[in-house]
């Protein structure tokens, strides 16, 4: 029997009252007893998020950029050293074996932030296919992550820490101290929101925490971060992009960098392009009643097609949307499309996205 993991702060969670369920082998907090007063503090103030049960591999080597290279369909090259990057680990197929952050540490190292449910498949894909001087170590036991999302999240941090959070750019990190925690701090996150993702020192996490939480940051957990991620139509891995959908069809296009060479996938991806993808992932809102939930069928003129990758209320805009797959011919914002909610056909349209971008105003 596989025992569930726990990060660094499940004390503190079950202190908070958080609701806690099992998420990818890890007991993880869901929410603390209000989700939809959670994602308003993370919009309209800031909230604090665990995500310490993420992955973090360390890349080092004279040829690590040259295998992150054939690795990402996005440009390493052109990462400044402080400098991050969305990008993914691809298939022969074009399809994703997971999304990624690539952090440039110095010239010969790399840090890759892999999603928690695929750590152990990542680390084994990569290593697989490692050449040259290169080495590849998992930390991700040793690291614990925290994310502090929102409008205020700069000014709520400022006063505990040393890094000059003023000229940190979006996807941008320093190294520094946070309540006196050696932390890499980077202007990245999941929300569609300003903010900082901390990484630490495992043993330091719940103290970093507990400050952050003293200001008044609100403990926020997953499933307000599904909501708020749906909302500025931040892609899932498992619901909207996986091993069957690839990189184009995802929408997801802009991380491919088609000038820098070869990557894993290229060929498949550069026959899609040159023939055109049949199905794009696509934004919903609903007419009709009813939420649309994660595999719901959906049906285009009366016929089926694909299901429902993520569905919601949102929050922030008040009304029901999500993501889901359709035929190219059916992907114009407004085309009206079905989807079955237990048994009863409610009507949805298909709708702009991101359905949420920064400063927008509440519905």
């Amino acid at each position: 029997m596989v025992l569930p993991r726990r990060t660094p702060l499940y004390s503190l969670h079950r202190e908070l009252g958080a609701r806690i369920v099992d998420f990818a082998g890890w007991e993880m907090p869901v929410d603390y007893g209000g989700v939809v007063a959670e994602h308003m503090s993370v919009r309209e103030e800031a909230g604090l998020f665990d995500v310490s049960h993420m992955g973090e591999f360390f890349v080092e080597g004279s040829d690590a950029e040259a295998f992150l290279q054939r690795l990402t369909p996005n440009d390493v090259s052109r990462l400044a050293i402080g400098q991050a990057q969305y990008s993914a680990l691809t298939t022969e197929r074009g399809t994703f074996v997971d999304d990624i952050l690539v952090y440039r540490l110095d010239e010969r190292r790399y840090l890759l932030v892999v999603n928690a449910a695929n750590i152990e498949k990542d680390f084994s894909w990569i290593e697989s296919r490692k050449t040259g001087d290169v080495s590849l170590r998992d930390e991700s036991d040793r690291y614990a992550l925290l994310a502090l999302q929102g409008p205020r999240a700069a000014a709520l941090l400022e006063p505990l820490t040393d890094v000059d959070l003023g000229s940190m750019k979006y996807y941008r990190f320093a190294r520094g101290k946070v309540l006196d925690e050696e932390s890499l701090v980077s202007r990245t996150g999941y929300t569609g929101e300003d903010g900082f993702e901390i990484m630490l020192e495992a043993s330091g996490a719940e103290r970093v925490a507990r400050g952050l939480l003293g200001r008044g940051v609100a403990p926020v957990g997953l499933a307000a971060r599904d909501t708020l991620r749906l909302e500025a139509k931040m892609a899932l891995y498992g619901n909207d992009i996986d091993e069957e959908h690839t990189v184009l069809e995802a929408d997801l296009g802009w991380i491919i960098k088609w000038q820098k060479g070869d990557f894993t996938g290229r060929e498949a991806l550069e026959r899609q392009k040159e023939r055109g993808v049949t199905r794009r992932l696509v934004g919903f809102e609903m007419i009709d009643r009813g939420i649309a939930r994660h595999g719901h069928r959906v049906f285009v003129g009366g016929k089926s097609a694909e299901t429902v990758t993520s569905g919601s209320f949102a929050p922030y805009l008040k009304k029901n949307i999500g993501l889901t797959y359709l035929p190219v011919e059916s992907c114009e914002e407004g085309t009206e499309i079905e989807i079955d909610i237990r048994g009863r056909r409610a009507g949805a349209r298909v709708a702009p996205t991101p359905f949420y971008k920064r400063g927008m105003k509440s519905a």
